[in-house]
C-alpha cells in the first residue's frame, strides 16, 4: 500500500506543480497583450496627432501658394494694362505719322509737277541754245563733242602723268626706304671676307731644281701626277712655281696638296705620287664634309642628306667672279632669314633656299644644265620641301617663283652677290654687258639716245619729245627694265632713267 501511496503523492505533486505553471505562465501573457494593447494606442494617438499637424502645415502651404498665385496674376494684370495702354499711344503716334506722310506725299507730287514742268522748259531752252551755237560756231554736234572729248583727254593725260609720277614717288619713297632698312639691317649683320681664287692653283718650289725633279725621267713623273689627279701641270718659265691648271675645284684643291706633299718630301717618283694623290683625296674628302657640316651647323639647318652636305662642302673650292661659293651660300642664307624675319615669312625656308640656292654649281661641270635647275633635281631627290626646290630652281626666273621665300632668296642671292668687293668681271665680258645694256634700250621706239652709266648700274635714255609725252615716258622706263630684267644677266639692280625734254631756239638778229 505504501507504494501506491508514494505513487499518488507524486501525481498529485505534478498536478498541482503544472497548475501553477499554467497559472505563471497564463498572467505573464496577459502582461505582454496589456502593454501591447497600451503600446499600439500611445502610437495611434501619436500618429493622429501628426496627421493633424501635416494637414495644419498643407493648410498652410496652400494658403501660401494661393495668396503668391493671386499676387502673380494681380502683377501681370497690371503688366498687361500698361503695355496696353503703351501699345495704344504708339498706335496713335503712327496713325499722325501715316498722316503726316500723306500730307508730305501730296506735297512731294505738288512739286514734281513743277520739277517735271520746269524740265521740260530747259530742255526746250538747251535745243534752242544748242541749234543757235551751232549755227553761230559753224560746228555739228558730233564735231564738238570730239573737239571737246580731245581737250579733255589731253588734259587728262597730263593730269594722269603728273599723279602717276606722284604715286610713283610717293611709292619709291616709302619702298625704298623700307627696302633699304631691310637690306642695311641684314648686311650690317652679315660681314664677310671674300677669296678671289681662278681656275688655277700655284704651288711654290723651295728652287728651280725642283722643276726637273717634278717632270722626272722623260717626263714620266709629270705624266703620273696628271694621270693620277686628272689635272694639267704647267712648268714653265715662272721661277720656283709650277702651276696646276683644271676646272674642276675638287681635283684641283687634291693635286695641289698631292703636290705641296711632293715638293716637301723630296721624293718623287709614280709609286710615291700615287700613294699621295690617294692621301690627298681622302683629306680633301674630310675637309669637303668639314666644311659641308659647318655650313650647315653655321646657318642652323641640320638633318640634312649626307649627299647634301657633301655637295655644299665641295662648294668650298669652287668660285664665280672671284666669289667663294661656300661663303657665299653661308651668306646668302643668313641674309634670307633676316629678310624673312623682317616680312614675317618662314625662316627656315629661307634660309635652306638661301644655302641650297648655288649647289648646282658643284656638279654643273660635270653634268648638263643650269646649276638652278641641277640644283633643285637634287634637292628634290634628297627629300627637301617643295618651297624649297622652287627657290632654287626660281633665283635666275628659269621657272616661276611660287612663294615669298623664292624672292626673297633671289634678292640675297643680289645682295651676297653685289656687295662691293664681292665679285669682279673680266673687261670683255663688263664690255659686252654694258653694249647690250645700250643696244636694248635704243630698240624701242621714241628712242633717241641711250647712255649706260656707272659701270652698268645705270642707263640714261633720251627720247624724241615729239613722239614720246610724259605719260609714254612712265610707260617706256617700265618696258625697258622689264626687258632688262627679262633678258639680262647681272647682280644687284640697274637704274634706269627716261629723259624727255622740249627746247626751242631763236637768235635774235
Amino acid at each position: 500500500m505504501e507504494p501506491i501511496v508514494l505513487i499518488l503523492d507524486a501525481l498529485l505533486g505534478l498536478a498541482v506543480g503544472g497548475t501553477l505553471v499554467w497559472f505563471y505562465t497564463n498572467s505573464q501573457a496577459n502582461k505582454r497583450r496589456l502593454k501591447a494593447e497600451e503600446e499600439t494606442i500611445r502610437t495611434v494617438s501619436e500618429a493622429q496627432n501628426r496627421a493633424r499637424e501635416l494637414e495644419d502645415e498643407a493648410k498652410e502651404l496652400a494658403r501660401n501658394i494661393e495668396r503668391e498665385a493671386t499676387q502673380v496674376i494681380e502683377r501681370r494684370r497690371r503688366d498687361m494694362d500698361r503695355e496696353e495702354e503703351r501699345l495704344q499711344k504708339r498706335r496713335e503716334d503712327l496713325d499722325k505719322r501715316i498722316e503726316r506722310l500723306d500730307q508730305r506725299e501730296q506735297t512731294l507730287n505738288k512739286r514734281q509737277s513743277r520739277v517735271d514742268k520746269r524740265a521740260s522748259e530747259i530742255e526746250t531752252l538747251h535745243k534752242e541754245r544748242l541749234s543757235e551755237l551751232q549755227r553761230i560756231a559753224e560746228m555739228t554736234t558730233e564735231e564738238a563733242r570730239e573737239h571737246l572729248l580731245a581737250a579733255v583727254e589731253e588734259e587728262a593725260r597730263q593730269d594722269m602723268a603728273r599723279r602717276i609720277r606722284e604715286v610713283d614717288a610717293e611709292l619709291r619713297a616709302t619702298a625704298d626706304e623700307r627696302a633699304r632698312d631691310i637690306v642695311s639691317l641684314a648686311i650690317q649683320r652679315i660681314a664677310s671676307e671674300h677669296v678671289s681664287e681662278i681656275a688655277v692653283s700655284v704651288v711654290p718650289l723651295p728652287s728651280d731644281e725642283m722643276k726637273g725633279r717634278i717632270i722626272g725621267r722623260n717626263g714620266r713623273n709629270i705624266r703620273a701626277f696628271e694621270q693620277a689627279t686628272g689635272v694639267d701641270v704647267v712648268v714653265d718659265d715662272t721661277p720656283e712655281a709650277v702651276t696646276i691648271s683644271s676646272f674642276n675645284p675638287v681635283r684641283r684643291e687634291v693635286a695641289k696638296r698631292a703636290m705641296e706633299k711632293l715638293v716637301l718630301d723630296g721624293r718623287i717618283h709614280p709609286a710615291r705620287i700615287e700613294k699621295l694623290v690617294e692621301n690627298a683625296g681622302k683629306e680633301v674628302e674630310r675637309v669637303v664634309r668639314e666644311e659641308g657640316e659647318r655650313a650647315v651647323y653655321e646657318v642652323g639647318l641640320p638633318g640634312l642628306h649626307p649627299e647634301l652636305i657633301k655637295l655644299l662642302g665641295q662648294l668650298r673650292f669652287r668660285t664665280s667672279y672671284g666669289q667663294n661659293q661656300h661663303a657665299h651660300a653661308i651668306e646668302t642664307a643668313h641674309i634670307a632669314g633676316i629678310i624673312a624675319v623682317e616680312l614675317g615669312a618662314d625662316v627656315n625656308i629661307a634660309k635652306m633656299g638661301g644655302l641650297l640656292h648655288d649647289i648646282g654649281k658643284a656638279v654643273d661641270h660635270e653634268l648638263e644644265g643650269t646649276h638652278a635647275a641641277l640644283g633643285a633635281d637634287f634637292a628634290k631627290r634628297y627629300g627637301i620641301a617643295e618651297k624649297v626646290v622652287n627657290c632654287i630652281a626660281s633665283h635666275h626666273h628659269e621657272i616661276e617663283q611660287e612663294c615669298v621665300e623664292a624672292v626673297i632668296v633671289e634678292a640675297a642671292d643680289a645682295i651676297s652677290g653685289a656687295r662691293p668687293g664681292a665679285r669682279r668681271e673680266s673687261l670683255e665680258t663688263y664690255i659686252k654687258r654694258v653694249k647690250s645694256l645700250e643696244d636694248l634700250a635704243s630698240n624701242f621706239e621714241g628712242v633717241e639716245q641711250t647712255y649706260a652709266l656707272q659701270a652698268g648700274r645705270e642707263v640714261r635714255i633720251i627720247v624724241r619729245p615729239e613722239d614720246i609725252d610724259d605719260l609714254a615716258a612712265l610707260r617706256l622706263a617700265r618696258d625697258i627694265a622689264r626687258q632688262i630684267e627679262e633678258t639680262m644677266q647681272y647682280p644687284g639692280q640697274i637704274k634706269v632713267q627716261v629723259i624727255r625734254e622740249t627746247r626751242s631756239v631763236d637768235y635774235a638778229k
